[in-house]
């Protein structure tokens, strides 16, 4: 799954994680991977959490684009989906797949509250989201 996690953002182009270079991204994929294996074994989420928290706090100070980041967490979500309607039963992969999206979603979460809190200390164009209440003044 993470070969397949790692030939998703490969297919992206140009970014952060092609200039991070190939045995940097797949660690981090496997960091993020583990880090699901261990949250859905200890229905936990909070330890997922916590490392979402801490990867936004590294991809932001590297200059990552917070879609960037999400695209991974996306690309490890597409590889697991294949996998378990390739190779679980049709009754298994609601339940399946309900749990995996609920512990990447949390991630995915904590991941843009960190990006946004952090934007709001320091302006990040990408982040900026006045034009979407441009003409809201008033209203």
């Amino acid at each position: 799954m993470v070969d397949a996690a790692e030939e998703a953002l490969a297919r992206l182009g140009p970014g952060h994680y092609q200039t991070a270079g190939e045995v940097e991204v797949r660690r981090r994929l496997e960091a993020l991977f583990e880090q699901l294996l261990d949250s859905l074994a200890n229905h936990d989420l909070g330890p997922m959490i916590a490392f979402a928290q801490s990867v936004a706090e590294e991809r932001f100070n590297a200059g990552y684009d917070l879609s960037e980041v999400q695209t991974a967490f996306n690309a490890v979500e597409e590889a697991i989906w294949t996998q378990a309607v390739a190779m679980l039963e049709p009754g298994q992969l609601a339940q399946t797949l309900g749990l995996v999206s609920t512990v990447l979603g949390c991630g995915k979460d904590a991941l843009a509250r960190t990006y946004v809190s952090l934007a709001t200390r320091t302006h990040a164009p990408s982040l900026d989201l006045r034009a979407l209440f441009r003409g809201s003044e008033g209203a």
